[in-house]
């Protein structure tokens, strides 16, 4: 009986302990948790050029520099939560063929160049860094995987005596699916984000609104499958615009134009 009251007032402790997100989420890692699984896993993405062909700055300065000012005009905004305490490291990946971005713990972002080729305009781009940047500032990653692991689990990581789950959940983040609340949470974001800028702030939805005119012929991604219809996702962002009654129209296009000229 003494065992299990025990357990139960750890129970207790541990869920004192969690991190209690804005949105009344628990979040058992601490932000240097989040900083540590980021470095891990770039790291691994960094080592695996067969899967992750990462163009390497000094090749291509004028890709980066461009990237840069986009990703930090964002972080300046002054609604990044996080901004000065994670990395908002940003990395190029040469794969024609994929649509997409992808986020880790610790501001790590990763843009393919299929993705930027695809869309049309420079705030597009940016909606969707916006994006990817609320994924890692709202902590997605180590929320989910704090709802997905076991009670027991979450005890033995912090109490350090499970060495070994904490480095597969770190892998297992890479192929991490997010919910569709964590999705739609991170459309919001990108429009909160980009509204004190001079973008024009539901630059996201130009990515959906293309993926849906291509969808009467059969183009969607399978990827969203898993995720928000594409038309909710334009309508919410519009609205979320709307809402905040942001004026930013800066769209660049021929600067967009020739940034896809530095590209590979």
């Amino acid at each position: 009986m003494k065992k299990l009251l025990l357990s139960s007032f750890t129970a207790l402790l541990l869920l004192g302990a969690c991190k209690k997100g804005d949105d009344n989420s628990f979040n058992i890692f601490s932000i240097e948790d989040d900083k540590r699984f980021g470095a891990q896993l770039d790291s691994t993405i960094l080592a695996s050029p067969g899967e992750y062909k990462v163009l390497s700055p000094s090749q291509y300065p004028d890709a980066y520099a461009y990237m840069e000012a986009m990703k930090n005009k964002i972080l300046n905004s002054g609604e990044v939560k996080y901004k000065d305490e994670f990395e908002w490291e940003l990395k190029i990946i040469q794969d024609d063929n994929t649509l997409n971005a992808f986020a880790t713990p610790g501001g790590y972002i990763y843009v393919y160049t299929g993705l930027m080729k695809y869309l049309d305009s420079e705030h597009e781009l940016a909606g969707v860094v916006g994006h990817e940047i609320a994924h890692a500032d709202r902590r997605h990653s180590t929320d989910q995987m704090t709802q997905n692991q076991g009670i027991g689990v979450l005890l033995s990581i912090i109490s350090g005596n499970n060495p070994g789950k904490l480095a597969e959940i770190a892998s297992g983040l890479l192929s991490l699916s997010f919910s569709r609340k964590h999705e739609s949470e991170a459309d919001e974001y990108s429009v909160i984000y980009m509204c004190p800028t001079d973008y024009k702030a539901d630059g996201a939805a130009g990515f959906f609104q293309k993926l849906l005119d291509e969808e009467q012929s059969g183009g969607t991604p399978e990827f969203l499958s898993t995720h928000p219809s594409p038309d909710k996702r334009v309508e919410k962002i519009q609205e979320k615009r709307v809402d905040l009654g942001c004026t930013g129209t800066g769209e660049y296009d021929a600067e967009y134009q020739a940034f896809l000229n530095t590209l590979p």
